[in-house]
């Protein structure tokens, strides 16, 4: 009984972190790509920092869905020879519940709102530069398919993907995030020093 009450705790605990990082991420994703938007006149440019923001959904909804799928026996071989980056991909698995929470309805969630906000500053733009066309009407139509259709093929993709290779993947995710922890602990030490 006792440890069903602290397991019902923790989980209320990370329910409302994860509803409080949501709403932090989405304020922060949403101002740096509208500054970046108001910064950058190119509409090149502008479709290419959307594309970034779709990818990158997708990309973390590969590591989401392969933390749920991975096998942690053949993760658990490589953490004992020492395989670079094996021990925290251990790790995702463990937690693979968090990892798909964090990585497809977190982070890919606001993902697609940011993008589909970065839709509607685009086509305000286009519609700015002719105002004589209807690219507003048929132009925010146009590219709001476009948007959702590309999110939702990548994300199509990205799941069978991760799926299929949910080891490797989660292995190469095991060893970013090591090497990222070095890196860290390589300028906190360098800046402790000084």
């Amino acid at each position: 009984m006792v440890r069903k009450n602290k397991r019902n705790r923790s989980r209320g605990r990370w329910i409302a972190g994860a509803t409080i990082w949501s709403f932090v991420l989405a304020v922060a994703m949403g101002i740096i790509t509208r500054l970046l938007l108001e910064a950058i006149y190119s509409l090149i440019v502008s479709f290419l920092i959307l594309l970034t923001v779709i990818v990158l959904g997708i990309v973390f909804d590969i590591i989401g869905t392969a933390a749920a799928a991975a096998e942690q026996a053949p993760l658990n071989a490589k953490a004992a020879r020492k395989q670079d980056g094996a021990r925290r991909a251990v790790d995702l698995v463990q937690q693979a519940d968090r990892v798909a929470s964090i990585c497809n309805d977190i982070i890919g969630d606001i993902s697609g709102i940011v993008s589909g906000a970065l839709a509607a500053v685009i086509i305000l733009r286009l519609a700015e530069a002719s105002p004589l066309l209807p690219v507003e009407l048929y132009g925010g139509v146009l590219l709001t398919a476009l948007v959702a259709a590309v999110t939702v093929g990548g994300k199509a993709w990205g799941k069978k993907l991760a799926i299929n290779r949910s080891t490797e993947i989660i292995l190469f995710t095991g060893r970013i995030l090591t090497r990222a922890d070095r890196l860290r602990e390589w300028i906190f030490r360098h800046n402790k020093t000084r």
